[in-house]
């Protein structure tokens, strides 16, 4: 069988992250979407999504395709239900297309026989704040995962630990003089990751490979750091991709940040109201801003965007890709992508420009800025061109 992840048109919904990716390539719990199926179904995947990011991710279509929604959390019960079907049907999660095996790959709309899998509840990535608000059970679920069967790294004597059981190491992980607390979910210290000294953590918490939390940095999960970042001060209930630095004193909290983001020294973002009401967020697909049912949210962020020293964000602040904000005051609650400026107004933020920066940040991690990357914000830089004045 060959394995495609499709996005079934919930691009949209996931906006700003999935101008540049694949709903499947979003992170939630230790792992992307995508590699959790990898790992469940034990081969590599391909993947139908966007016309214009269908080079990076490109498809495979054969003679007999497992076409899986990206979005949707893998199971261990899911996925044996899915390698059960057979050419010509489709596996339903309630109202939710999960899956369907055919010769040919195309939407699932067209007469396929339903099969209803019942034996769990499915859940998946819906809305940007998902990302957060499903953190705690999806990164429970990869700890689970990967920890199966293996022995974590000796905890060194100097760390104080609650719940040692639930703390894992990977090789090369440094944790000295800091607090793990484990007792509210589990906390994963990635290949060649560091818990600097004065760190307070409690779970669930996971620092991806080559991550590190700075001197004295705040932790309250669930949150997830992703591969090759920093954080510091205070974060809450959060998850940053990977390639990305909140590198000192500031709050984060219940907010999500792409890849090559970097929040400048005592950035804040807000992620409760004043007058305690439902947030409301830039929705993409309406032009407008929509209720999310949730009284705390703070920041989303796309890839590749940045802001000053003293940033302050509203609450449900959304910002696009490739963006640069900075200034005195509160931003705008939604700034497009290659937007610069502030609270004072932006204006257009050259792609030349920007992505003489973002080959400079790229390079600082022995990466570089490709051309294949390049003509991808060149479509987001199109796509977006109506929410900019100029």
């Amino acid at each position: 069988m060959n394995i495609v992840l499709s996005d079934f048109n919930l691009h949209t919904p996931l906006l700003p992250f999935t101008f540049t990716r694949p709903t499947s390539h979003i992170r939630c719990g230790i792992l992307t979407m995508a590699q959790r199926w990898e790992k469940m179904l034990e081969q590599p995947v391909s993947y139908q999504t966007e016309d214009y990011l269908q080079t990076k991710y490109p498809l495979t279509e054969t003679d007999d395709n497992l076409v899986v929604a990206g979005h949707i959390f893998a199971t261990k019960k899911l996925t044996q239900a899915i390698l059960n079907l057979e050419i010509g049907q489709k596996l339903m999660g309630g109202n939710h297309v999960i899956a369907y095996r055919a010769a040919k790959i195309h939407t699932p709309t067209i007469e396929l026989t339903q099969v209803l899998f019942t034996d769990e509840e499915v859940d998946g990535i819906f809305n940007t704040w998902d990302i957060f608000s499903k953190n705690g059970k999806a990164l429970q679920a990869d700890f689970d995962l990967i920890t199966n069967g293996r022995k974590s790294q000796a905890i060194p004597d100097s760390v104080q630990t609650v719940n040692p059981e639930n703390i894992f190491l990977e090789e090369g992980a440094v944790a000295q003089f800091c607090i793990l607390n484990a007792s509210t979910g589990p906390i994963y210290l990635g290949k060649d990751s560091e818990v600097m000294e004065g760190s307070i953590i409690r779970g669930g918490f996971a620092l991806c490979e080559h991550s590190a939390t700075k001197l004295g940095t705040k932790v309250y999960g669930p949150t997830t750091v992703g591969p090759h970042s920093k954080i510091g001060g205070e974060v809450n209930n959060s998850v940053i991709f990977g390639y990305s630095n909140k590198g000192h004193e500031g709050f984060l909290g219940n907010s999500v940040l792409g890849e090559w983001c970097n929040l400048g020294a005592d950035t804040n973002t807000s992620n409760l109201k004043n007058n305690y009401a439902e947030v409301k967020l830039w929705n993409y697909e309406t032009g407008r801003f929509a209720p999310t049912g949730l009284q705390f949210c703070g920041l989303v962020m796309g890839d590749h965007s940045k802001c000053g020293i003293n940033t302050m964000f509203n609450t449900g602040t959304v910002i696009g890709v490739s963006a640069n904000i900075y200034g005195a005051g509160y931003p705008r609650n939604f700034i497009s992508s290659f937007s610069w400026g502030g609270p004072q107004g932006t204006m257009t933020y050259k792609p030349s420009k920007a992505y003489e920066v973002a080959d400079v940040v790229m390079k600082r991690r022995g990466l570089s800025l490709e051309q294949i990357d390049i003509d991808i914000l060149d479509a987001v830089f199109e796509k977006t061109s109506k929410y900019r004045k100029d």
